[in-house]
């Protein structure tokens, strides 16, 4: 992914933020000439067993997913293939109408994570249980309402040979922080404030990141 340098990430934690808040990634691998890539959104989440912090350019950070074991994408992929997790944040459509001078022109506002990495398909049903089980356990935690999956682990058991389960380890991470940086720090803080005044928490959202930036 191409990132002009103003674009860049203040630091690490707005790519990991940006990941845990927005964890439905678009998965993307090479496929033959015949078929073209191959890309699948499927839910993503750090591995409970990572034990070491997060490194500049998250090299090295362990990443667990799964999708559906009857997709074409699942039987392409093998063991130590690169790989390419697209993550999207919070964006917004500025409208020229913001800046208040002439001439300008309309842009969008957006944030992404590009992640590369190396895959490992996890070929044990146990293990393919726990990488449900953990995502289960994240999802509730940030999104969901502490629903107690236990009742449910049967049924989970159930269904895994349909989940193909993975690990990801990355090799490094691109952040796109486009937030009208290139603008004066008055227009700026124009945009900013008719984003947060939009019903729509996309707006709101990008508003909240815009007023983090130094």
């Amino acid at each position: 992914m191409f990132v002009p340098d103003p674009y860049r990430e203040p630091n690490t934690t707005w790519m990991v933020d940006l990941i845990r808040r927005n964890p439905l990634a678009l998965l993307t691998t090479n496929g033959p000439a015949e078929c073209g890539p191959f890309a699948t959104h499927l839910p993503v989440i750090q591995d409970p067993g990572m034990t070491a912090e997060w490194s500049a350019d998250l090299s090295g950070s362990l990443l667990l997913g799964h999708m559906n074991a009857q997709n074409p994408h699942w039987s392409a992929l093998r063991d130590g293939d690169s790989v390419l997790l697209a993550f999207t944040g919070p964006h917004a459509y500025v409208s020229p109408t913001v800046y208040q001078k002439i001439p300008a022109a309309p842009t969008w506002n957006f944030t992404s994570v590009h992640v590369h990495g190396v895959i490992e398909k996890i070929e044990s049903e146990e293990e393919t249980l726990t990488v449900v089980r953990s995502t289960v356990r994240a999802f509730e935690e940030e999104f969901g309402t502490d629903w107690n999956m236990e009742g449910s682990v049967d049924y989970f058991r159930k269904i895994l040979p349909g989940v193909g389960a993975f690990r990801i380890t990355v090799s490094r991470a691109d952040g796109m922080f486009k937030l009208s940086q290139e603008q004066e720090p008055q227009i700026r803080d124009r945009v900013r404030q008719s984003f947060a005044q939009r019903k729509c928490s996309l707006h709101r959202e990008t508003a909240d990141l815009m007023g983090r930036l130094p």
